[in-house]
């Protein structure tokens, strides 16, 4: 039944990242089921219900076929207020909070987070926000294929992707399929996309 929804569903979670002077930032992700497509929706030391609400409406701007999306899976962080709510349930996508204690209700989030971890910043010092949203941009945990990197050579990979390559986690690699993830910062209003 999920493989039958999947057009129709995203998933959004906070990604905890630690910083090498000892802060802790949160990335705002949000990846659609079936093209396992994942926006960054934004990066922040201290979210808040009004940010997290905010990051949502932004969202809502920068999906064009919103009309087929119909479902929003989450967990019960306090951070998803009702605010947040409101502004999927203007948007007719029903919010599905997964149940207490199970992050397996939310594994396609929780499963990105994990690789986003171990292929990516588990390699790499993040000193601030602004080189984690670099860093989030540039890489792409897991988006070459096994066969893929057998043709390419190791030298003109990302350092991300050298990491993915000898990482241990082979089982995602054979249960993801060939178009894996593409990442796609969220746009802000007023942003002009530079510094």
């Amino acid at each position: 039944m999920l493989s039958a929804q999947a057009h129709a569903i995203l998933a959004i979670d906070f990604a905890p990242v630690d910083t090498i002077f000892l802060r802790r930032l949160y990335v705002l992700l949000v990846i659609e089921h079936d093209r396992r497509r994942v926006h960054i929706a934004g990066i922040t030391a201290h979210p808040t219900g009004a940010w997290v609400a905010q990051q949502a409406r932004n969202l809502l701007m920068d999906l064009g076929d919103r009309d087929r999306i119909r479902f929003l899976t989450r967990d019960r962080d306090s951070k998803f207020t009702a605010a947040f709510d409101a502004v999927f349930a203007g948007a007719d996508i029903r919010i599905i909070p997964t149940p207490p204690r199970a992050s397996r209700a939310n594994a396609i989030a929780e499963r990105f987070i994990g690789n986003l971890r171990r292929e990516c910043l588990d390699h790499i010092l993040i000193a601030g926000p602004r080189h984690l949203e670099v860093v989030s941009k540039s890489s792409r945990p897991g988006h070459l294929t096994r066969r893929q990197m057998r043709t390419r050579s190791v030298r003109r990979m990302s350092r991300c992707s050298r990491a993915a390559h000898h990482a241990d986690d082979i089982a995602w690699w054979r249960a993801t399929p060939p178009n894996a993830i593409e990442v796609i910062p969220v746009r802000r209003p007023g942003s002009d996309g530079g510094s």
